[in-house]
């Protein structure tokens, strides 16, 4: 089933000069670009995106980590892709990723991570709400999609 996620290219993605690298696996796995932005999250919105964190001791890391460039915000869509996006993120911390994975292959911190990926559709629907406006995604079909999808396995 097509869905869309969202992808938060984090600080210690934009600072190391890594977001062309992650993007391409995106890309190279089949993934499809539905809206892409630049732009600084103050606390208002890291309150709301991390609310389940917010009464945690780290919060106060958190805030300065996402604070600390802009961020690249990124909507893919493809089949399962909250799944796929996830799987090839890797574990939350770096340290503990497997090789081959995003953050397995380009951290060493459970914060400074790389990347932040929807974990659920019900996550997508609300944090795609809460990073882009709905004129901002383009709901668009490559002309290479019988090259990634089988034709029974598209919407």
């Amino acid at each position: 089933m097509m869905e869309t996620t969202l992808v938060i290219f984090k600080p210690s993605a934009v600072a190391r000069g890594l977001v062309g690298q992650v993007l391409n696996r995106f890309e190279r796995k089949g993934l499809t670009i539905t809206a892409m932005k630049m732009m600084r999250l103050d606390e208002s919105i890291l309150r709301e995106h991390y609310a389940h964190l917010v009464e945690k001791p780290f919060f106060p890391l958190i805030l300065r980590s996402m604070t600390a460039t802009p961020v690249i915000c990124l909507a893919l869509k493809g089949n399962d892709a909250i799944r796929v996006v996830r799987s090839m993120t890797g574990a939350t911390n770096g340290r503990n990723a497997e090789p081959g994975t995003i953050r397995g292959d380009f951290s060493m911190s459970g914060q400074e991570n790389i990347i932040h990926a929807s974990s659920s559709p019900e996550d997508a629907a609300a944090e795609l709400k809460r990073f882009f406006r709905p004129e901002e995604i383009e709901d668009w079909t490559p002309q290479n999609l019988d090259f990634i999808y089988s034709p029974d396995e598209t919407d």
